[in-house]
Order: structure tokens, then C-alpha cells, then sequence
């Protein structure tokens, strides 16, 4: 292991108060980009979506519940699936304890797949999580916001996260293998879902939407993350680590931290 550097209490505050002055300068620049996302123009959706939810057929205007503004997080978990990613799962954990403040903020939230509901009800019960989570099975809505696509799309390259993707988007990868054997599905299949988030706002009985970020684009909602990067050694990652919370016991506690 690599010696860290060690100093005396008076050369580490040196050290930090410099470091003070590069994180106020992010934390200027965060509230900068920010403002710059809530001025994004805004986009009528005219095209009536349908979800099924714990609380019947709904549309889209109907998820926000009362309120004006909705947030979606878009999680893979399509129809074949056995299970939600690991990712978005690890992701989702943080959801529970987020949603009320958002609701009495006039902030609704739900995620989204394209499983059938009683799939995600299912695994919502293993997971232990109430938020709400609707299905979109046998819509077009996943395909109209480009985190689902076609194995036609797939093969010529579907456009992710604003660029052109590579065809097969990466099915060979070993790691992609790894994590769609476990969700019970073939690497083809699982890489035809991709993560991400969508806001939208109503006003006078209209949906717009608002803004959509994908891939890295979620990672400020991935809750670990923004503690690990605080942690003595990062993110420190060799692969995939993270598991579904309940499958932690069959891995040794120490073996993300070599």
C-alpha cells in the first residue's frame, strides 16, 4: 500500500483552506449550472401516456398528484427482467427518505419501468422501498425519452444520452455480462434499458417536459457517491462493487477496500 503523506495539525489546516477555496468555487459553479437547467425552454407533451400504478391506470398528468412539478427516474427493469439493475437499485435506496420532502415541497416523484406492475410490486416488497413506481408496460413512453430502445435500434447504434452509440452498446463487456445474468436476462436484452432521470411541469392542465440527464448525468442522485467521495480513500473502485442491498452478506466486508 502507498504511504499517504502526514503533516502536523498547523500544514494540514494550511492544506485544507486551500482545498475550502476550490470547493467554494465548485459549489459557485454547481449553483451557476443549476439556474442554467431551470432555464432550459420547456417542451408540450401532447402525446397521452399511460402507467399502470397501485393506484390503477393513470396518465402522465395524473403522477404528479396534486402537484406542479414531477420528477422521474427512469429504472431499468424491463418485462424479461427477474429483478431491477443493481445500479438502480442501489440508486433507489436513497428514494425513500427523499420522497416526503419532495411531496411537501410541490415536487411529486415516481420511478418508472418498463416491467409489468406486478413484477415491480413484487420486488419493491423484497426491497423494502413504498416510494411510488408505475409501469409503462406496452407504452412508448421509455422509448420516447431514450432509455429504452428496439434490438433494430440496438443493433444500428441508438442515440443515449444525447450521442450516437456504439452498435450492441457494449453487450461483450464482461461486467454488463455479469450484472444482466443477474438480473436474469441476456446482456443484449439488459443493455436495450438505460438509466436516467426526467422532470416535468404542469400548468393550466398541461404536461411539459422540463429536462432529462442520463448516464453520469444521474450520479448526483446516487446517494453512496457523494459520501465516498468524502471518504479518506474515494470512490476506490475496481469494477462493480455494489450489490443489492440484500445480497451484501455473501461478500466479504472487506473486499471493496484493498
Amino acid at each position: 500500500m502507498t504511504l499517504h503523506a502526514t503533516v502536523t495539525r498547523e500544514e494540514w489546516l494550511a492544506a485544507r483552506l486551500d482545498l475550502l477555496e476550490a470547493e467554494k468555487a465548485l459549489t459557485r459553479q454547481s449553483d451557476a449550472l443549476a439556474a442554467r437547467r431551470q432555464a432550459l425552454p420547456w417542451v408540450r407533451v401532447d402525446k397521452v401516456y399511460r402507467f399502470d400504478t397501485d393506484a390503477g391506470r393513470v396518465t402522465l398528468a395524473d403522477l404528479f398528484r396534486g402537484r406542479s412539478q414531477l420528477i422521474v427516474y427512469h429504472f431499468m427493469f424491463g418485462p424479461d427482467f427477474k429483478a431491477g439493475c443493481p445500479s438502480c437499485s442501489a440508486i433507489a435506496d436513497g428514494f425513500n427518505g427523499t420522497t416526503v420532502h419532495l411531496e411537501n415541497h410541490d415536487v411529486a416523484f415516481t420511478a418508472i419501468s418498463r416491467a409489468p406492475l406486478a413484477k415491480l410490486q413484487d420486488y419493491k416488497r423484497r426491497m423494502g422501498w413504498d416510494f411510488p413506481w408505475a409501469s409503462s408496460f406496452g407504452g412508448e413512453f421509455n422509448f420516447d425519452y431514450a432509455v429504452s430502445f428496439t434490438e433494430a435500434q440496438q443493433q444500428a447504434g441508438a442515440d443515449y444520452n444525447y450521442r450516437q452509440g456504439e452498435p450492441m452498446m457494449g453487450v461483450t463487456a464482461p461486467p454488463v455480462i455479469e450484472i444482466a445474468t443477474g438480473v436474469g436476462t441476456d446482456a443484449a436484452s439488459f443493455m436495450r434499458e438505460r438509466p436516467g432521470l426526467s422532470t416535468f411541469v404542469l400548468r393550466d392542465g398541461v404536461v411539459y417536459h422540463a429536462y432529462s440527464a442520463y448516464s453520469r448525468g444521474v450520479d448526483g442522485i446516487w446517494g453512496m457517491y457523494p459520501w465516498l467521495d468524502r471518504a479518506p480513500l474515494g470512490r476506490n473502485e475496481a469494477g462493480i462493487w455494489w450489490r443489492r442491498h440484500d445480497e451484501y452478506a455473501a461478500v466479504p466486508a472487506a473486499s471493496c477496500c484493498k
